[in-house]
């Protein structure tokens, strides 16, 4: 035995490293227990976020279906009623050239045959200042 120690500290001491090695071992599984925690955790995280974006992504895209179905069958109805003024407006239009045909062409044929001459206002502003 080297340097005058009793054999029972050389036991010990080699104990003592042990006691290290193994408290080094547990702290390095725990240490690898964790990671693998925090790997599962973010993937379980990953997993519910992906789940959330698609029903969000389909939510969204069925409101739009609805938005579409229901704007949709207006702009139907809204043709169909223009369409139908459009008929409505014709019809009238139509009616009030029939009701007043006769009176609007002897009104065109009374200015054309019975005209009365007269001299033309402008013409007495010239000979006024004898520009004629």
């Amino acid at each position: 035995m080297p340097s005058g120690q009793p054999p029972g500290n050389v036991t010990h001491g080699n104990e003592g490293i042990q006691q290290l090695l193994a408290a080094e071992k547990r702290a390095a599984e725990k240490v690898a227990e964790a990671r693998k925690r925090k790997v599962r955790r973010l993937k379980q995280a990953n997993e519910e976020a992906q789940l959330e974006i698609n029903a969000y992504r389909i939510a969204r895209e069925q409101a739009y279906e609805r938005f579409e179905k229901a704007h949709a069958g207006n702009k139907e109805d809204v043709s169909a009623q223009i369409d139908k003024d459009i008929e409505e407006y014709i019809r009238t239009v139509d009616k009030m050239v029939q009701e007043n045909k006769e009176k609007v062409t002897a009104e065109l044929v009374e200015l054309v045959f019975n005209i009365t001459p007269a001299v033309h206002p402008n013409f007495y502003v010239l000979k006024a200042f004898n520009q004629i």
